[in-house]
């Protein structure tokens, strides 16, 4: 039992490293950047499963809040919080945990992809990257109408669907399809390292 508990501070370290690496891939695109740290904190989630789900996100938002330059674009701090887009990154961990939730804790048994197994984790994965978008969504539209950036004939949601979300959905959509064959790869391998054999899905 000892064992398996300093492998899942390993594994949970290891992966908000892997995060954190994440803030170095930035695609500029309009208000917001393409990243890949919102599917990082996804995959995370769901290839640890249950109640560790969250564990690597926090830590990564941890390190950023203290001052590494881990977030995207290497920037850090309370002031990228209270930016347009700061709401993003509690979704990021609201988005880890949900996906984790429903992933479920991954067991040796997965090894053989099974239909149910496989829509699982799908679903599993769409949920968080959709789920991430609320609070940045909520927090961009109270920012864009309080510095009264909503044009004339937008609402300020109809602004924050343009400038955030809608441009990158087919990305989202493309991070996605990459995630879900990664994670049913990798969960039942995990498994083996992190709790019992005995364990099931």
């Amino acid at each position: 039992m000892k064992n398996k508990n300093v492998l899942k501070i390993s594994f949970i370290a290891l992966f908000a490293a892997i995060i954190c690496v994440g803030c170095f891939i930035r695609i500029p695109l309009g208000v917001i950047p393409i990243v890949l740290q919102n599917v990082l904190c996804i995959l995370c989630g769901v290839l640890l499963g249950g109640l560790l789900a969250g564990a690597p996100t926090a830590l990564f938002l941890l390190a950023g809040l203290i001052g590494l330059p881990v977030y995207s674009g290497g920037t850090s701090g309370l002031a990228v919080w209270m930016g347009p887009t700061g709401g993003f990154l509690p979704g990021y961990l609201l988005g880890a945990l949900v996906a984790g939730f429903i992933a479920g804790k991954p067991s040796v048994e997965q090894k053989k992809i099974t239909w149910k197994n496989a829509l699982r984790v799908s679903l599993a994965i769409l949920a968080g990257m959709v789920i991430l978008y609320i609070p940045g969504v909520i927090r961009f539209s109270f920012w864009a109408n309080a510095a009264g950036k909503v044009p004339a004939d937008k609402t300020a949601f109809a602004y924050t669907m343009a400038a955030c979300v809608i441009p990158y959905i087919p990305g989202d959509l493309l991070k996605t399809v990459v995630a879900i064959p990664v994670a049913l790869k990798l969960r039942p391998i995990l498994a083996q390292y992190l709790y019992e054999n005995t364990d099931k899905d």
